[in-house]
């Protein structure tokens, strides 16, 4: 057996069941409402199914590794109009991968070096695929703590330069999880010249970017902070992006890679191997998703709506306030034990949330994730409305 497999962690949601379990039979008469996990919840947009049913006889066919070219077409074209940037070259600089999850972890594989003694640099807390994908890689995690006072950011400064000199790839997540944080052009900056200095690879994990509060500021991505930079190839940049939360189809399993073509023609290579081809079925309603912007904007109102119900009805009880963008809030418990606030809110009320320190590693002397909970706005209103009722009930009970 792999011996690398023996440094893998629990899966935070596996932490969580074993948390839950101390707190017995639910509540009678309280339906269980679940904020812990974040998968989207709307329904999926009818061009999508209608795209998928029309697209059966692709069932007779293998799918090529490197995906349809009408597909990386309409990523392509999506790309450019959604961050005003010139469109990437869809033969060179533009994949169709099995989700974003998927992606980050194969394209570790390609990246790391293990006979090098290298590092992966990831923020913290942190997306659990990040660490697996690093330590099966051969590589060990270094992990940047968030700042509140950065807005759950990251101070980069405070890596040291040895570490950078043996940093293979960098993780970043943008807008983040679970604090729905943004990077801005100056922090794009300073990681670029970090990666021009010491040669390491930027894995962008844009899982998020479609989700966002205010209409006319959607968030920044890494392809486009590289283009206002000047930095027009991409180099040493691969962005990763998915359907799942931008179209509510999670089950469809259907995102793509772009950036660096250099990177892209090596992580080809490998997905030729690993066998990781999509369905023509799935590419198919993948381009119609693309290519249609109406549900997406339909999307991101009722995430709207149900941030300006739920956030001021938490913020009488607990230290939460909106995100950038994403579906979380990232909120600090009364009398910071974030894993007793989630399994006695289980017991009491049949309300389920995550708590933060499982989505995070002790760092630095502390573990950033404690004293919060994150929960997940993926349900209708009128649950999420439910939900936080409860809560500011549980955080109020004598």
């Amino acid at each position: 057996m792999n011996p690398r497999l023996d440094t893998l962690q629990p899966y935070p949601f596996e932490k969580l069941r074993l948390l839950l379990a101390q707190a017995g039979a639910a509540p009678a008469g309280l339906r269980a409402i679940n904020l812990s996990i974040g998968e989207p919840k709307h329904a999926a947009p009818q061009c999508v199914k209608d795209a998928m049913v029309g697209a059966l006889d692709g069932l007779s066919v293998y799918p090529p590794t490197k995906g349809d070219p009408k597909l990386r077409e309409a990523i392509s074209q999506w790309i450019g109009k959604r961050y005003s940037i010139p469109c990437p070259n869809p033969e060179t600089q533009v994949l169709p991968v099995l989700g974003s999850r998927e992606a980050l972890f194969s394209f570790a594989q390609v990246v790391l070096d293990s006979t090098k003694n290298g590092i992966v640099v990831c923020p913290n807390p942190f997306y659990q695929i990040y660490e697996g994908a690093a330590l099966l890689g051969g590589a060990t995690p270094y992990y940047v703590n968030s700042d509140p006072k950065l807005n759950f950011g990251c101070d980069w400064s405070t890596v040291p330069s040895e570490i950078w000199a043996r940093t293979q790839l960098l993780f970043i997540c943008s807008p983040g999880n679970p604090a729905g944080n943004v990077m801005s052009l100056a922090e794009w900056r300073t990681l670029f010249e970090l990666s021009d200095r010491y040669g390491f690879v930027i894995a962008s994990d844009e899982c998020y970017s479609e989700i966002y509060l205010d209409e006319a500021n959607p968030p920044l991505g890494g392809m486009q902070a590289a283009v206002q930079l000047g930095r027009i190839d991409f180099r040493n940049l691969v962005s990763f992006s998915s359907l799942s939360k931008r179209s509510n189809v999670p089950g469809m399993r259907s995102g793509f890679v772009a950036g660096d073509a250099a990177l892209m023609a090596k992580f080809l290579l490998y997905r030729t191997y690993h066998g990781s081809a999509m369905s023509g079925l799935v590419q198919a309603a993948s381009i119609a998703a693309w290519s249609d912007e109406a549900h997406v904007v339909a999307n991101r109102d009722m995430y709207r709506q149900k941030f300006a119900a739920v956030t001021p009805l938490l913020a009488q009880v607990l230290d939460v306030k909106l995100p950038d963008a994403a579906f979380y809030l990232w909120a600090a418990v009364p009398g910071g034990d974030d894993q007793a606030f989630a399994r006695d809110l289980l017991a009491q009320y049949n309300v389920t949330v995550l708590p933060g320190s499982f989505l995070a590693r002790e760092s630095q002397g502390f573990n950033p994730g404690a004293g919060r909970i994150r929960m997940a706005l993926v349900a209708e209103t009128h649950e999420c409305m439910q939900a936080a009722q409860r809560i500011v009930e549980f955080v109020q009970r004598p």
